[in-house]
């Protein structure tokens, strides 16, 4: 079934509308909920929540004063955007009547429902929702460590990564190459790692054009292939060359001072090395013991609660959801569907289910993008996906400007519904 744009615009920015209902009147009164990380999945839900209910008290746990948002972040890789585009206040949100404290939380006591925080304080609440975002697992990728990221940047978290990328591009001789580490899944975002090889071939190509980028792969396929592969081929023909899994392309260890990638058939030293390390849930998340052995949190999809604590909700890149891809689109409406569940929760009622609704949109050179989207129903423990569209390969060049479009304007919508 065709999902339009339209449908995917109005769908991120009521993922819980579905399931609407009268705000209802809690019977214990003002209720106490705590929200630990402040990015796409806990900033809409912290605002969601007292939309609901404005008479809950919702605090909003982020020790960063300035979120950097990650989509968009390989155009400042580029150098087709600055880094303060991608970076917002939380001055909004406190001004909703949301309680937005610049703390980190350091252990969680489920039993009495309480959140110590870094300054020694502690929380009590009714109901937490968690939405750590992802940790990078340093221990999972030999020689790969924080220090070898000031060498080797990962920029998978944007803010100084992201600049430390830009500068060393631009540093690099005409003639260099970029090599790219991309992991295996689950990680957040999968088509990014893509997006940004399109992006600095596009710089290369206009700024440093003897240059090429390598892209060494530790899956054999990925989202949305086949439109990156004839976008390379129409825009970066001899620039962008990837070495799938089974080609040889899993890397299994880095040397940072020599700036040498090892994958199982071969050595690559690069001129500039992007590492994308595995991933798993933040921190946060064993600390509250929400996370499994995968590093990954098992939810209930219906109402976003742990499956393995309870009165925990957790939201974004951290759950283990099916279907549902690790993205800011898909985060901001899990937030926004389990502040729904959490006030339904509280007043008496069982949460209704949620239909999410989400888009992905890759850039791959200023004006020309594609987009794929979806809708997901709870099924079988986890999110399945009911509808998607994906950007036909054989569109025309307009098409793919109006594209870019769509997603310049995507992301001037959940920001500001957000953070605006």
């Amino acid at each position: 079934m065709d999902v339009t744009r339209r449908d995917v615009a109005r769908g991120i920015a009521s993922a819980a509308a579905a399931s609407a209902f009268a705000h209802p009147s809690l019977a214990q009164g003002a209720a106490r909920i705590v929200v630990i990380g402040g990015g796409f999945g806990g900033a809409s839900c912290a605002r969601a929540l007292r939309q609901l209910d404005p008479k809950l008290q919702v605090t909003l746990l982020e020790p960063n004063q300035v979120f950097t948002a990650c989509p968009f972040s390989n155009e400042v890789i580029a150098g087709l955007r600055e880094l303060p585009m991608q970076q917002f206040t939380y001055d909004r949100i406190a001004a909703s009547g949301v309680t937005v404290a610049a703390q980190a939380a350091t252990k969680i006591d489920s039993l009495a429902r309480t959140v110590t925080l870094a300054d020694g304080n502690s929380l009590a609440y009714d109901r937490l929702v968690l939405a750590p975002g992802i940790d990078l697992r340093f221990d999972a990728l030999p020689g790969y460590d924080e220090a070898a990221a000031a060498k080797m940047p990962h920029a998978w978290k944007a803010g100084e990564q992201t600049i430390l990328l830009r500068k060393q591009i631009e540093a690099m001789a005409d003639g260099g190459t970029v090599v790219l580490a991309v992991p295996a899944a689950p990680l957040r975002c999968p088509p990014a790692p893509y997006e940004r090889a399109s992006l600095i071939a596009h710089y290369l190509k206009n700024r440093k054009p003897r240059s090429k980028v390598l892209i060494l792969d530790a899956k054999d396929g990925f989202s949305q292939q086949k439109l990156f592969e004839a976008a390379w081929k129409e825009l970066y023909p001899g620039m962008i060359e990837r070495i799938a899994l089974s080609q040889g392309g899993r890397v299994t260890s880095v040397d940072a001072v020599t700036n040498t990638i090892v994958t199982d058939f071969g050595n690559y030293t690069a001129d500039v090395a992007s590492v994308i390390p595995p991933q798993k849930a933040g921190r946060i998340a064993d600390i509250a013991g929400v996370a499994d052995n995968t590093g990954w949190c098992p939810i209930d999809p219906v109402s976003f609660v742990s499956k393995l604590v309870p009165n925990v909700h957790v939201i974004g890149d951290a759950c283990i959801a099916g279907q549902l891809p690790k993205s800011a689109s898909a985060a901001h409406a899990q937030g926004k569907a389990c502040a729904a569940a959490v006030v339904n929760i509280l007043s008496g009622k069982p949460p209704e289910t949620p239909r999410l609704t989400g888009a992905c949109y890759n850039t791959v050179e200023p004006g020309y993008a594609f987009s794929l989207s979806g809708v997901y129903l709870p099924k079988d423990g986890q999110f399945a996906e009911v509808e998607s569209a994906t950007s036909p390969v054989d569109a025309p060049r307009e098409e793919r400007r109006r594209e870019a479009e769509r997603a310049d304007n995507w992301f001037k919508t959940i920001t500001v519904d957000i953070f605006g």
